[in-house]
């Protein structure tokens, strides 16, 4: 594939993804998900301020890692686009973000009684462990928007290693080494949050041991489950009449 095919194939499935993401629940009015750029890792690909639902690949900006619109055409950017470079800055794995606000994700993030834990088995990738982040701790009173890079680095180290990094008050992170992988997780975190509080409703859940996460990650994240979850959500919101 040429480059400039490359290029047009990963912008057409990150609209794809803002369309899915929309589609499935994960962002309303806000939210975003960008893509590292597939020629030159110190930049990234993310829509311009639109919500996800509404975005076409004209909307598709490039930023350098510090959030610099290489360029903007008149567009503007999302304000949170730190949140993408720290990630891309601190994880050479990672090549796919999602920054959301699911409504069910966020009880989980300001509350001391209950942990986000893997309930379910296609919910293995959220991982065995949760963190959350609080922007209060070393930025104090703010909107909770992450628009310095130090906010954006600062949330990155604590998502770590991680796929999923609960946001205080806020919403998430999300990331994965492909668009694919970062939508299937989000969509998933969403889906988990809502059954761990169903469940916990009930009594005491069942969470999944580290090993049976290790296992089912190995199957979710393969080229079989991702490309039939892909098909499915892509026909759901009707990605091929893009």
């Amino acid at each position: 594939m040429s480059t400039t095919a490359d290029l047009a194939a990963t912008i057409r499935e990150l609209v794809h993804a803002n369309r899915i993401l929309a589609h499935e629940g994960v962002v309303d009015a806000f939210g975003h998900v960008s893509v590292r750029h597939p020629h030159d890792p110190q930049r990234y690909l993310l829509a311009c301020s639109r919500s996800p639902a509404i975005v076409t690949a004209a909307d598709i900006m490039e930023f350098t890692l510090e959030g610099e619109a290489v360029d903007a055409r008149g567009r503007r950017p999302y304000a949170e686009r730190p949140i993408h470079g720290a990630v891309y800055e601190m994880r050479p794995d990672v090549n796919a973000v999602v920054h959301n606000h699911a409504y069910e994700v966020v009880p989980f993030s300001v509350s001391g009684a209950a942990t986000l834990r893997a309930i379910t088995h296609v919910s293995a990738v959220i991982g065995a462990t949760v963190p959350v982040w609080d922007i209060r701790d070393k930025f104090g009173d703010t909107n909770l928007l992450v628009v310095t890079m130090a906010q954006g680095r600062d949330l990155a180290a604590t998502l770590g290693g991680g796929r999923v990094a609960l946001m205080r008050g806020h919403g998430c992170v999300v990331a994965g080494g492909t668009v694919r992988a970062a939508v299937n997780t989000a969509i998933y975190l969403r889906v988990n949050a809502m059954l761990q509080q169903q469940a916990m409703q009930l009594g005491d859940p069942q969470f999944l041991s580290s090993g049976e996460i290790e296992r089912c990650v190995e199957l979710q994240l393969s080229a079989l489950a991702l490309d039939r979850a892909w098909e499915y959500w892509s026909a759901r919101a009707g990605c091929s009449a893009l």
